[in-house]
């Protein structure tokens, strides 16, 4: 039998964002940051990954900043540079940040996609 709701069904699309909290709801990590360490890994530089997700650049330092004080370490590493500019590389602890961000991300991303799936399949066949 079909419902009502079976015309709207190819309008609707899952949108989520993930993100990690202390105790007292601050943010600490979440889609937004993870995104950028990633692309600071990928570019070496804090101002190219801003420019390509057009962050500015005081707010992504300050955000940085916040999940270091947050942890307790740093999860970049900068280099100074001559005529060619410095770089920035993520820590050993910074890559182990976004490795175990990554996994922990696809796996909501699997479970969530799942629900949405069964919740479509829901409302569309009664």
């Amino acid at each position: 039998m079909e419902t009502k709701f079976k015309p709207k069904l190819d309008h609707i699309k899952l949108d989520y964002k993930i993100w990690l909290a202390d105790i007292n709801g601050n943010g600490i990590l979440g889609d937004g940051k993870w995104r950028m360490l990633k692309l600071i890994a990928e570019k070496g530089s804090l101002k190219a990954a801003c420019d390509e997700l057009g962050y500015t650049y005081r707010r992504t330092w300050g955000n940085i900043k916040k999940i270091e004080d947050f942890f307790g370490f740093p999860l970049l590493e900068k280099h100074r540079g001559g005529a060619e500019g410095g770089s920035m590389i993520l820590t050993e602890e910074g890559r182990l940040l976004v490795k175990a961000f990554n996994k922990f991300h696809s796996n909501a991303d699997a479970m969530i996609q799942k629900g949405f799936r069964d919740f479509i399949n829901d409302i569309s066949d009664k």
